[in-house]
């Protein structure tokens, strides 16, 4: 049995008293979430703007990292989860309140329910800097770095739920056309994606090209049409412009991105959360391009005869063109 340790200034009185009239009504009106998936769905809905419960942006921020620390040792102290996170206990302890909990023991038996260890004390305690690391040791290195993928993924897979798989998968195939968005590490995301979703509908592409930018892109799109959008932290400007853009005129936006509070959230009717934590030099993508596989498996599997009947229409096309050497 794990010992949950109380905030050292938090008494009986003091716990039972939240910092709002919100947070007061949530804790007579509603029960908090009892489940890790239940507190991902609340933070989800509180960056999408559809809860009652309001947070600033960096409670949100907390929140989605709190999130992603579910099941670490961390979790054990709130000063060592303060520490983690660069925050002040009080911080935390705020957040609690605010999300319904009488205490953060109420939020910290929560989070030490899930049933796997989160790696981002492993992260920051053994990952050294590439640019760091011993020339000797290049195979250790490497080693390492397909640990933190693997953990990545299998992080995503905890994560994501039936329903988000099947509703981003049924969203992108109902619909007219689908465009795909995403800059620097993730252009090529997007790329490999709309090859992967243009082998199993038409009317998929990239939103900009060599030929039209971003506006002309938009433009193009109707009400009911689909934009795919990706990035990570720190999100890009012209990403989280063009999510708003596309949901204010009726574009369904789907998100790909990292935490419950991404600035992408906020515009996209379904979000797919991907960690990316690791010891490569940049946001490492392979938990993004394997979580874009299962997504696109996904699309084939809903899409039935016709994606199998796209497939083999290129399929001919290839053969007839003698493109491929055999």
């Amino acid at each position: 049995m794990i010992a949950l340790e109380r905030h050292p200034l938090m008494t009986e009185n003091s716990s039972s008293q939240v910092d709002s009239s919100l947070s007061k009504h949530l804790i007579a009106e509603r029960q908090p979430p009892e489940t890790v998936d239940g507190l991902r769905e609340l933070a989800l809905s509180i960056a999408r703007g559809e809860s009652e419960l309001r947070l600033g942006p960096k409670s949100r921020e907390v929140l989605a990292r709190l999130l992603d620390l579910q099941g670490d040792q961390v979790l054990l102290s709130i000063s060592s989860a303060a520490r983690r996170l660069e925050v002040n206990p009080s911080s935390i302890s705020r957040l609690a309140r605010s999300l319904g909990y009488a205490r953060f023991s109420d939020l910290q038996r929560v989070l030490l329910s899930a049933n796997f260890t989160s790696s981002a004390s492993f992260y920051r305690d053994h990952a050294a800097s590439a640019l760091a690391a011993d020339k000797r040791s290049l195979h250790v290195q490497a080693e390492q770095l397909c640990a933190e993928n693997k953990h990545n993924i299998d992080r995503f897979l905890q994560g994501v739920k039936h329903d988000d798989i099947e509703t981003f998968a049924q969203t992108v195939i109902n619909a007219p056309r689908v465009r795909l968005y995403g800059v620097r590490q993730f252009h090529a995301l997007c790329s490999f994606s709309a090859y992967g979703l243009g082998m199993l509908r038409p009317d998929v592409a990239l939103l900009s090209d060599a030929t039209n930018g971003v506006a002309e892109g938009l433009a193009s799109l109707s009400e009911g049409d689909v934009l795919i959008a990706a990035s990570c932290q720190p999100y890009t400007r012209q990403v989280v412009d063009v999510c708003r853009m596309a949901q204010a005129h009726g574009i369904q936006t789907l998100a790909v991105t990292d935490y419950a509070s991404s600035a992408l959230v906020e515009y996209a009717q379904v979000s797919i959360l991907v960690p990316h934590e690791s010891s490569f030099i940049s946001n490492s993508m392979v938990a993004y391009f394997a979580a874009m596989e299962c997504l696109i498996n996904a699309c084939a599997t809903l899409s039935g005869d016709d994606a199998g009947k796209a497939i083999s229409r290129r399929d001919r096309f290839i053969t007839e063109l003698d493109i491929e050497m055999r």
